[in-house]
């Protein structure tokens, strides 16, 4: 298939992403790790290759195959244990792909290779409360900028990955009720972000996109059932199940910040009561330790609370102890149900490393069927708060027609 130019017929919301489950999103997932295991590795021979990938040898020859026709890897003759092999190697193609993560209080865009290379990357702070047309508004800005710092073309732009933190009904691409960004609830993104950047564009729910980044950039490429939770202003998990993302029936999946953790808590945003984000969101946090805590009137954000934390400040750690320990509960009713092998939890506190793990694994163990606690992998991610923005290049990289780099029949 020809890459799609900017003027050609923009993709429907729901063809963001393969069907999970078909052949289509195995063959990618299998490319992605073939292209992964030459990022960390170098040149390989193909056995090699079916070494550090699980695949085998049949899979990977035609990987390669494909690859090599589209001039992602170029293939040279070498020998391995005294025989003839190929040495496969990755090609840089000049494109890159847009990752754009917009939260409710920050904006973050990276720019990426089809070899999974970070070019460019920058961060900046949005307003609370900010419109969709503001949000679209940063990030056109700042995408333009890092373009322009890296002398990159926007010719070159293969598409946008947008995360937004929030449900969204992949049939109509509109976030729904019940967002952390209440200001976009009923707005077509794709439609809006598609006209003004001019680009094919790809939107997921942020915390989707978070458990995409573990298997293609983290160190998770081998993980078949992931579960990804992001702790912040609002909380949510994407699932990787089966090694494809899992979406369900119209894409509101993952929605644990309104599992009900206390039945005569707080109003939630979602009009439940006690649902875990009134109990552990960072927003919560905040507002325990501000004007209604130990440190009223002092200014209180993330960042404080993080480093309150790492200086033993007793209220801050009693805080963070509930609410770990009250997200480990609600991860052990989903651990009972799918029963992944590794929970990555994201979001802006994770330096605060085992603070927070420990009363996580604690509330897993307590709530979890004991075989389950025992065997699942609880960690942070490894890429901190970048994984949003990571994952949502991994979507346009990850897209057959765009890049050359996933175009593989296996």
């Amino acid at each position: 298939m020809p890459a799609e130019s900017p003027s050609m017929a923009r993709p429907s919301p729901s063809a963001s992403l393969p069907k999970p489950g078909s052949q289509s999103a195995l063959r990618e997932r299998n490319q992605q790790r073939v292209i992964a295991a030459l990022m960390s590795g170098g040149p390989q021979t193909q056995a090699e290759l079916s070494r550090q990938t699980g695949l085998s040898t049949a899979t990977v020859s035609n990987i390669v195959k494909v690859m090599a026709s589209t001039g992602i890897v170029s293939t040279a003759p070498t020998t391995s244990s005294g025989r003839r092999a190929l040495s496969v190697i990755l090609n840089e193609t000049g494109q890159v792909a847009a990752g754009i993560d917009i939260g409710r209080r920050h904006l973050r865009v990276v720019l990426a290779t089809p070899t999974y290379r970070v070019l460019q990357e920058a961060a900046v702070a949005l307003p609370l409360g900010h419109s969709a047309m503001d949000g679209l508004t940063a990030a056109s800005e700042l995408l333009d900028t890092l373009l322009e710092s890296g002398g990159i073309p926007r010719s070159a732009l293969l598409g946008a990955g947008i995360g937004i933190p929030g449900p969204i009904d992949r049939r109509t691409g509109t976030v729904v009720q019940g967002a952390i960004l209440p200001e976009w609830v009923g707005i077509n993104i794709h439609e809006t972000f598609s006209e003004q950047l001019q680009v094919p564009v790809f939107i997921d729910n942020d915390a989707n996109l978070g458990a995409l980044a573990q298997v293609t950039w983290g160190p998770h490429g081998a993980v078949d059932n992931l579960m990804f939770m992001k702790v912040a202003s609002g909380i949510g998990s994407g699932l990787v199940l089966n090694g494809t993302l899992y979406y369900g029936n119209v894409g509101v999946t993952g929605e644990l910040g309104h599992t009900t953790i206390n039945e005569q808590g707080a109003i939630c945003r979602c009009g439940n009561r006690g649902c875990l984000e009134t109990v552990a969101s960072t927003s919560t946090m905040i507002d325990l330790l501000g004007h209604r805590g130990r440190h009223a009137g002092e200014p209180v954000d993330t960042r404080q609370i993080i480093d309150w934390a790492l200086t033993g400040d007793t209220a801050t750690l009693r805080v963070i102890d509930d609410a770990g320990t009250a997200i480990g509960r609600a991860l052990a009713h989903m651990a009972n149900l799918i029963n992944p092998e590794t929970i990555v939890i994201g979001g802006p506190l994770t330096s605060l490393g085992e603070i927070l793990l420990e009363p996580v694994r604690r509330g897993l163990a307590r709530h979890a069927v004991p075989i389950i606690g025992e065997t699942t992998s609880v960690c942070m991610s490894s890429l901190g708060d970048r994984a949003e923005a990571l994952g949502a290049a991994a979507v346009v990289l990850a897209r057959p027609g765009l890049s050359p780099a996933l175009a593989v029949t296996a």
